[in-house]
C-alpha cells in the first residue's frame, strides 16, 4: 500500500509518493512518485496516481497463490512462541518439560475449541449435559477405577543413543529406538501425581489422570437432576495430569494437558437411535494390522456392514468426531480410524477405536473412542457400596447402563492439527497464511486507518468500540497497509478492515479477505451483522459486500 511521506531538505519541505513491497521476505520501501511543496498538493496528487493505479490493478491483478507449507513438530513450537500462541512454562528458568503455558494468541485459540466442542457436542444436542468435576477428589474413586493400581507405563532407555521412552507390554522386544538401538526395559511406574491434602493428619490424593470417573461417580445425581432417559451422555472439559516418562513432541505428549471427553450411557441391548453420517475416511482395522496390509478407504457405514467396526454406536461416534475436525477446517485426507488389536484391547471392552492424525512425526492416536461396558459403574458401585443403578422406561427394568462410547479428545492434540492444517505460505511475498477457520481464528478482524491522521482515526475507534462488544478486534495503525496485512495474515484473522478516504463521505469501510486477498465495501451499520455472517461462513465473502478488487 502507498503512502505519503515528508522530507526536509535544508529547511524545505518535499512530499513523495512511497510504497512498501516485501522481497524475498524482507520489507523494501520505493519511492513511486514526487507530490510537490505542499501538503495539501500532495494528497491530490497522491489521490490522482492512487485511483489510476487501482484501475489498472482491477485489470492486472493476478489470483494470491497460497502454499501448502509442510513443517516439522520443533518449527512449530518455534512459531507458536514467537507469534504468542504457546510458551514452555517457567521459560525464563529453563522450563519445566511436559508443561506448557498459553500466550495471547493461543488462550483465544484454545477458548474457541472448547466452544466449538461444547456447542457440538452438548448445546446443540439434546442427550448431552455437561459437569465439571474437581480437579481433586476422594482417592478412592482412583482405587475403584484401578488407577491406582494398574495405571503403568514400562519405561525404556534406548542402549545405544540412551533415549527414554515408554512402551506397551505388548511392543516389548519387538520395537526397537529410531536410531536402530536395543531397548533396555526400566520397569513399570505409576503416571499418577500424587500430593498431600492437609497441613495435619495430611491425606494422600492424586491429580485426576483422566475426566472421566467424575462423570461415573456422579452418574446417578446427573441421570436425576437432569431428567435424562437413555441413551443419553455426560460431558466434561477439563484439565488432566500424568507423569510421562518421557514427554516429547511439543504440545502432543505433555505432564499437564485438557481432555473432552463424553461418556455416552446405554441399555446394553440398545441399538443406535440416530442415522450414521455418509462420511469416508481411511480405516485400519485389526486384521489389516495382524496381516501387515495397508488401510482402505472406505465409508464408515461400510465398514459396520462388513462388520469390521462391530457396533452400530461406534460407527455413529466415529462419523461425528470425524466430521467435527472436518467442518471446522481440517484436512479429512490426513485422517484415519484404526481399531485396537487383541494385545491392546482393555478385557471389559469389545471393541476400540482411535481416530488418528498424519502429525509431521507419523500416524498418531487423536482421540480414543473405547466401549466400556458396565465396568467404570460396576466398579464404583461395587467400592462405594451405593446403588447406581437406573430404571429403564423401554425395558421397564433397573439396569446398570454401559458406555457404548467414550470419545475423548485431547485439546491440546486437537490445537496442533487445525494449526498444522492451516499452515500456508504467501508465494509471491514469503509470508505465512495461517488458514484457520474463522470460528477458531484468536482475532476476528483487524482494524485499520489508511493513514495516521484523527479523521481516519476517529472513524476506525469508533468501530472497535462498536465491534469489540462481541468479536476479539485489534486496532493496528502502525506500518503500510501491506506490513498491517501481513502481520494479521501470519496469526489467522481472516478479515481485514481499513477506513479510507471514500469511508469518510460514503461512511464504509473495506473488508479484505485473507484466503484470497480480495475485497468489498459495506456499509458501517451493516458492518456487525456481516462480519458475524462471514464469521459462521453463513455467506460468500464476494455477496457480502461490493466488491472492489
Amino acid at each position: 500500500m502507498a503512502f505519503v511521506v515528508k522530507k526536509v531538505i535544508y529547511g524545505k519541505e518535499y512530499y513523495y509518493l512511497n510504497e512498501n513491497k516485501r522481497v524475498d521476505g524482507k520489507v523494501k520501501t520505493k519511492t513511486l512518485a514526487y507530490l510537490g511543496k505542499t501538503r495539501k498538493d500532495a494528497e491530490k496528487k497522491a489521490k490522482q496516481i492512487l485511483e489510476q493505479n487501482v484501475g489498472e490493478k482491477k485489470k492486472k491483478k493476478p489470483p494470491v497463490q497460497l502454499i501448502k507449507s509442510e513443517i516439522s513438530i520443533e518449527d512449530m513450537a518455534v512459531f507458536c512462541k514467537r507469534k504468542g500462541f504457546v510458551y514452555q512454562s517457567g521459560d525464563i528458568y529453563g522450563g519445566l518439560a511436559g508443561f506448557w503455558d498459553f500466550g495471547y494468541l493461543g488462550v483465544e485459540l484454545k477458548s474457541n475449541l472448547e466452544h466449538e466442542w461444547w456447542k457440538s457436542h452438548v448445546s446443540q444436542r439434546e442427550d448431552i449435559v455437561g459437569i465439571d468435576g474437581s480437579i481433586i477428589t476422594n482417592p478412592k474413586v482412583w482405587e475403584a477405577s484401578g488407577h491406582v493400581e494398574n495405571f503403568n507405563d514400562i519405561a525404556v532407555v534406548c542402549k545405544k543413543c540412551k533415549k527414554a521412552t515408554k512402551l506397551d507390554k505388548s511392543e516389548l522386544g519387538k520395537v526397537k529406538c529410531e536410531c536402530g538401538g536395543e531397548y533396555e526395559n526400566k520397569g513399570e511406574f505409576n503416571q499418577l501425581f500424587e500430593s498431600n491434602v492437609g497441613p495435619l493428619n495430611s491425606q494422600k490424593i492424586y491429580l485426576r489422570p483422566e475426566t472421566a470417573q467424575l462423570m461415573f461417580t456422579n452418574f446417578k445425581f446427573v441421570y436425576d437432576n437432569a431428567r435424562m432417559k437413555l441413551p443419553f451422555g455426560i460431558a466434561q472439559v477439563g484439565k488432566a495430569f500424568r507423569n510421562e516418562i518421557a514427554p516429547r513432541d511439543f504440545l502432543f505428549r505433555c505432564r499437564e494437558f485438557n481432555q473432552m471427553e463424553v461418556e455416552y450411557f446405554i441399555n446394553s441391548n440398545e441399538d443406535c437411535s440416530y442415522k450414521i453420517p455418509e462420511v469416508v475416511i481411511l480405516i485400519y482395522s485389526a486384521e489389516a494390522q495382524e496381516k501387515n496390509k495397508e488401510p482402505l478407504k472406505m465409508k464408515i457405514s461400510e465398514a459396520l456392514k462388513k462388520k469390521i467396526i462391530k457396533k452400530d454406536w461406534h460407527a455413529y461416534w466415529l462419523a461425528i468426531e470425524f466430521l467435527w475436525f472436518k467442518n471446522l477446517g481440517a484436512d479429512p485426507d490426513k485422517f484415519r480410524i484404526r481399531q485396537h488389536t487383541k494385545e491392546e484391547l482393555a478385557h471389559y471392552s469389545s471393541d476400540c477405536w482411535d481416530l488418528e492424525y498424519n502429525f509431521p512425526f507419523g500416524w498418531k492416536e487423536l482421540e480414543g473412542i473405547a466401549d466400556r461396558g458396565d465396568y467404570d459403574l460396576s466398579q464404583h458401585e461395587k467400592v462405594s457400596k451405593k446403588d447406581l443403578k437406573i430404571f429403564d422406561e423401554k425395558s421397564k427394568s433397573k439396569i446398570l447402563p454401559f458406555v457404548v462410547a467414550e470419545p475423548s479428545l485431547g485439546l491440546e492434540r486437537s490445537f496442533l492439527v487445525f494449526l498444522f492444517d492451516a499452515f500456508y505460505k504467501n508465494k509471491e511475498a514469503g509470508n505465512v497464511v495461517l488458514r484457520l477457520h474463522p470460528k477458531l481464528s484468536p482475532i476476528k478482524a483487524a482494524i485499520f486507518p489508511i493513514v495516521k491522521q484523527p479523521k481516519f482515526e476517529k472513524i476506525a475507534e469508533e468501530i472497535v468500540n462498536d465491534l469489540k462488544k462481541e468479536f476479539v478486534i485489534v486496532y493496528d495503525k502502525s506500518g503500510s497497509i501491506g506490513r498491517r496485512y501481513a502481520r494479521n495474515d501470519e496469526v489467522g484473522t481472516p478479515f481485514c478492515i481499513t477506513v479510507d478516504g471514500d469511508s469518510i463521505k460514503n461512511k464504509d469501510v473495506t473488508i479484505r479477505d485473507r484466503d484470497t486477498t480480495k475485497q468489498i465495501r459495506v456499509k458501517n451499520s451493516d458492518l456487525k451483522e456481516v462480519l458475524r455472517k462471514l464469521i459462521n461462513k453463513e455467506i460468500e465473502f464476494e455477496r457480502a459486500g461490493k466488491l472492489i478488487s
